[in-house]
């Protein structure tokens, strides 16, 4: 009775997120209400607030869904067990443009993330942690280049942090504009191009000078 009792509290909680995910398309989640989300799953509001603290909570457990396999995947290229660092960040970065053209959530999530929310009131919470999100992903990207480095495979005309705010900044904004305009350009070929243009822009040459790294 108990298991399936948590199990009945799982799926409640994802026909939440669902119905927040669907009604923050639609409305935009400044002007989504609990009670919109609430009402399109359904339920009461104390049933979202059994679940969520609040709406800045469940917008979090929304983006949480698809943010996190990637972000996991470019996490690991900083593992030193990796062999090369620079192959998993190029493996991860276009894994990320491949799920936003072929998984429709995570296109409706990144849609929303990019064009829907605007960070006042209860939002502010989430600004934050998307900015602290942002950062532990950054100093990854930058632990896996300065490995990258010191294997020989990264030159040092670039410092390791400004290549990977690049970097990162590149994938956001190709995603970015896509969302905007889907049928402007091929995201998975013209992301590749991107992707190894920048990466083969790292590679060492013979006239390097000494950057910080």
């Amino acid at each position: 009775m108990v298991r399936r009792t948590k199990q009945e509290a799982l799926a409640t909680r994802q026909q939440i997120i669902d119905a927040a995910e669907a009604q923050f398309l639609q409305r935009g989640v400044a002007r989504t209400s609990l009670q919109d989300i609430a009402a399109a799953a359904g339920l009461t509001r104390g049933a979202i607030y059994w679940h969520f603290k609040d709406k800045a909570e469940l917008f979090d457990a929304m983006l949480s869904r698809v943010a996190l396999p990637m972000e996991q995947a470019v996490d690991r290229s900083a593992d030193p067990a990796i062999d090369d660092p620079l192959a998993q960040i190029r493996r991860s970065l276009l894994a990320s443009l491949r799920a936003t053209v072929d998984d429709p959530q995570t296109r409706r999530v990144f849609e929303i993330a990019l064009q829907k929310v605007e960070y006042v009131d209860e939002m502010k919470a989430v600004r934050e942690r998307r900015l602290a999100s942002l950062r532990e992903r950054s100093r990854h990207l930058e632990a896996a280049l300065r490995r990258a480095r010191a294997q020989g495979r990264v030159g040092n005309a670039t410092p390791a942090r400004a290549a990977a705010l690049g970097l990162h900044a590149l994938v956001s904004g190709l995603i970015q504009n896509w969302l905007l305009d889907p049928q402007g350009f091929d995201l998975q070929r013209v992301g590749r191009q991107a992707v190894d243009a920048y990466l083969a822009g790292l590679q060492p040459r013979a006239t390097d000078p000494r950057a910080p790294r």
